[in-house]
């Protein structure tokens, strides 16, 4: 099958209301007035794949990347796209895209996106180029495909305290095999100012309908709240309600098939800043668009959200927040606080989570990054508890016997797969079998595939 190539870019308006599970927040005021001419602080790199040997043809994925681009473009992002490359094409798109986030200024937000085949080998997440079939050899495979971490976060430039973003869909059209697979994208870590989205859980597979018409579920919701979300929201907190959306659509949807197949979406983070989705100013001669109407007080009680490093209070303060001011100015925040705070006081409550309140408070002279890693795993962060955890390991905050193992349980509790195989192994050199099998298994259950090189396993 040939698949159609589009031409000029065509306007779409996503129609779809925003579901009961996001009801009052705000909407987004655009920008207008004249284009800026100073360099954009804003760049995305669209990749989409349809083209693959039937029957493994990717349909939505033109659609896909069209949605976005304008999504994208409403935000403020200069945008390029790469439709149906292989993976040298797509490794030379992502070096021209690395090397211009690098000439930008340092504050640059960086967009990558993948739709098409992904899968796992030996470990490593690959995205499979287009012409070659996911069912392919391994050593084809290994050729014809761009790595996730070698080929996309390790080629961006380091950038610390600024951001980039990498959203991978990589979908399946048959639902069957999609039931059967086992070879789903591995759970990876990041370095500082990156945020990685997949479509799904890692290990798992994502699902799309097998028409050119209609966008995957993820990319259908991404779009729909790139759209509709509040300026002030973080894009930290915008993708953990982005994942909340995907589960709430799928979860609901009139196919049974589908509603089994619920994708909740991994994200691996550690963002250091926390960089809004509002638009790059417009030139100072033009005068700002007119803010929405908002409440007076709201900052105020966002303020003790904010204060809060117990779950359990975040979860109830951000619940109070969103009741009192349902369109206020952290509504897309305080809902992402309270989502992620409620099921990280659910991990607390496990027998095989010891962790308690004491180990929230790091005490008077503790580092920032401590300290705002403390604050983020307190509204369900697995990777700022991980963090955590490593620093009691390697002596950064003071010693406290057990806190490194109770930080590693939590961020294991939490979906950490990689936290709960390195528990795994400290276990092991512990001389605690039963413990390390515990957990090794909990790893695999969580999507995480050790290297070979670490436990001698080859898929």
């Amino acid at each position: 099958m040939t698949a159609h190539r589009p031409g000029k870019i065509r306007r779409r308006t996503v129609l779809e209301s925003l579901p009961s599970l996001l009801a009052g927040v705000p909407v987004l005021a655009q920008a207008q007035g004249g284009a800026d001419t100073a360099p954009p602080s804003r760049l995305a790199l669209l990749v989409g794949n349809r083209e693959y040997p039937e029957p493994d043809d990717l349909p939505p994925t033109h659609k896909n990347v069209q949605d976005l681009r304008h999504a994208l473009e409403q935000r403020g992002f200069s945008v390029t796209d790469a439709l149906d490359v292989d993976a040298a094409k797509t490794r030379q798109a992502i070096e021209g895209f690395a090397a211009s986030v690098k000439a930008g200024p340092p504050d640059t937000v960086a967009f990558f996106y993948f739709t098409g085949h992904g899968l796992q080998l030996d470990a490593e997440s690959l995205l499979v180029g287009a012409g070659t079939s996911p069912k392919a050899k391994a050593e084809v495979l290994g050729r014809s495909s761009v790595s996730v971490i070698k080929d996309v976060v390790q080629r961006m430039p380091s950038r610390p305290d600024a951001l980039t973003i990498a959203v991978i869909d990589a979908c399946r059209t048959n639902i069957r095999a999609a039931v059967q697979a086992s070879d789903g994208l591995n759970q990876i870590e990041v370095p500082p100012g990156f945020l990685v989205a997949f479509s799904t859980g890692a290990g798992k597979p994502a699902i799309a309908p097998a028409s050119a018409n209609l966008s995957t579920f993820y990319t259908a919701s991404l779009v729909k709240l790139l759209n509709s979300a509040d300026e002030e929201a973080t894009w930290s907190d915008f993708f953990s309600i982005v994942r909340l959306d995907v589960l709430n659509v799928m979860r609901n949807h009139p196919v049974e098939a589908v509603r089994a197949l619920a994708q909740d979406s991994f994200i691996a983070k550690d963002v250091r800043r926390g960089v809004t989705l509002a638009r790059p100013r417009p030139k100072a001669d033009t005068p700002p668009p007119p803010a929405p109407p908002r409440e007076p007080d709201d900052l105020e009680d966002w303020a003790a959200v904010e204060k809060s490093i117990w779950p359990q209070e975040v979860s109830q303060l951000a619940d109070g927040y969103l009741q009192r001011h349902p369109k206020g100015r952290r509504a897309l925040a305080a809902l992402a606080a309270r989502e992620g705070a409620k099921e990280a006081n659910q991990v607390l409550r496990r027998a095989d989570v010891r962790l308690y309140r004491t180990a929230f408070n790091a005490g008077d002279g503790a580092p920032e990054d401590l300290l705002a890693d403390i604050h983020k795993s307190a509204r369900g962060d697995k990777d700022a508890a991980a963090r955590v955890a490593r620093r009691y390991r390697e002596g950064g905050a003071q010693p406290t016997p057990g806190r490194y193992e109770g930080w590693l349980q939590y961020a294991a509790g939490l979906g950490n797969g990689i936290a709960a195989y390195e528990l795994a192994l400290h276990y092991r050199r512990s001389a605690q079998p039963l413990l390390a099998a515990q957990f090794e298994s909990r790893a695999r259950e969580l999507g995480y595939t050790p290297p070979p090189t670490l436990d001698h396993y080859r898929k």
